[in-house]
């Protein structure tokens, strides 16, 4: 996320610092990249120095709830202090997992009251935000696809085995509806977001796609690359709960099954009147897709 942020930024003229703990990011003449750590409040007054907005897009350092608890919520204080004294707004990525009624159409309105897990940590940090005197803005995505996209259901579960024309599985089912959102739609919507004082203090929705059934996003894929659709298999949900009992990354994975084991979806309509942006179509977004993996291989 914060890689595609720094790109359009950069694009459209603004200059830009991203702060890394590799010191990675888009090598441009209007983007300077910066080791450090987001939690050193000293470090974060230096690097928001004149800043006009602040994209957090860090996340844990281990797909767990336990280690969410103990990275997140601090690195988020530590920003939002930062980034009060410095004048600039905060922009954070958002999940669906705070989402408390998650088998309805999910719109801005939708209650985010989750309890326990990661689905907890995600709903006490939306929680923090509302209460913080910084002004922040939230924009909610689905699962992530798109250029960069690697650790994801539609990421390196999908495409390279598209790609290399080998069968796929898919958790859950490969027959009902998820919402899906293309990265950089999503960064489009936190920029103009951060531009737009009457949208802070708000949760958004990022433009998204009328919702997809995991084969559907699999033949869009195949379609981009030329390749003939691949078969779909399906992990079903009981395997990874059993395999749960002796994995942590099964156990972790699980805990998120009721998104792919009933409908998933979110509405943006409301986001995308209010903020002016649309979702990309989806032949587009799926060959940037495949192209930008292409790269890779």
């Amino acid at each position: 996320m914060g890689w595609t942020i720094a790109e359009q930024l950069a694009a459209a003229g603004h200059r830009v610092r991203i702060l890394t703990r590799s010191g990675s990011g888009p090598t441009q003449p209007l983007v300077e990249r910066i080791t450090g750590d987001a939690k050193d409040p000293s470090q974060l007054h230096a690097v928001f120095a004149g800043a006009s907005a602040v994209f957090h897009c860090i996340h844990g350092s281990t797909y767990t709830a336990a280690t969410w608890e103990s990275e997140l919520p601090a690195a988020e204080q530590a920003v939002l202090k930062a980034a009060q004294e410095a004048g600039a707004v905060v922009v954070f990525p958002e999940s669906l997992y705070s989402y408390s009624e998650p088998h309805r159409v999910m719109t801005e309105s939708s209650p985010r009251a989750a309890t326990g897990g990661k689905r907890g940590v995600r709903t006490e940090l939306l929680r923090a935000r509302a209460a913080a005197k910084t002004p922040c803005v939230s924009v909610v995505a689905g699962d992530f696809f798109g250029p960069r996209v690697r650790l994801a259901h539609a990421g390196e579960r999908m495409v390279p085995a598209i790609l290399a024309g080998t069968n796929l599985a898919v958790v859950g089912s490969a027959t009902l509806p998820h919402s899906f959102t293309y990265v950089p739609d999503l960064a489009a919507a936190m920029i103009v977001a951060a531009e737009t004082p009457s949208a802070w203090n708000k949760v958004w929705h990022a433009p998204t796609g009328p919702a997809l059934t995991q084969q559907e996003l699999v033949s869009a894929f195949a379609a981009a690359a030329g390749r003939k659709a691949p078969k779909v298999r399906v992990l079903p949900g009981w395997v990874l709960r059993a395999a749960g009992i002796f994995y942590t990354d099964a156990r972790e994975l699980a805990e998120t099954l009721y998104q792919f084991e009933k409908p998933f979806v979110m509405a943006s309509a409301l986001s995308e009147a209010t903020l002016g942006i649309s979702p990309t179509p989806l032949p587009a977004a799926a060959a940037a897709t495949v192209e930008w993996w292409r790269q890779q291989e």
